[in-house]
């Protein structure tokens, strides 16, 4: 089912301040930024070795990622996993006990559509499953 680790979702309070750490410290390569208006939130892409990143810091009016770091500080947040088909995989996550967040797809981040999965039933991590537009 797994294609392959699409990246890790890291939740931030203040994204230029992030990208000081990330990107000028710690030598991430920025990809892009983006703004997803209907989820309240400005993303940005980074990468280093070939292992990508997702910086995530609520708008106003946010709520998941802002009661997130309310609740436990920033920090890593969710792992994404990247699927063929994500329609087949949420029906095996369903048909195996897990709890998918979001019952059908939704757009994500460049164009794709995604689906989380409860933590309840994946011991205790948040899990996005992510499939690419067109795929």
């Amino acid at each position: 089912m797994i294609v392959r680790v699409d990246h890790v979702g890291v939740a931030v309070a203040r994204l230029d301040e992030a990208l000081r750490l990330y990107r000028d410290v710690l030598g991430f390569i920025l990809e892009g930024r983006e703004v997803l208006e209907d989820l309240h939130l400005e993303v940005a892409f980074l990468s280093a070795g070939g292992t990508p990143f997702e910086l995530l810091q609520p708008l106003l009016g946010e709520r998941v990622i802002s009661r997130y770091i309310e609740k436990r500080g920033a920090g890593m947040h969710h792992v994404c996993f990247e699927v063929a088909d994500i329609e087949k995989a949420l029906e095996t996550c369903r048909a195996n006990g897990l709890e998918p967040v979001d019952p059908t797809p939704r757009p994500g981040g460049r164009g794709r559509l995604v689906a989380f999965l409860h933590p309840r039933g994946t011991g205790g991590v948040l899990i996005e499953l992510s499939q690419r537009a067109g795929s």
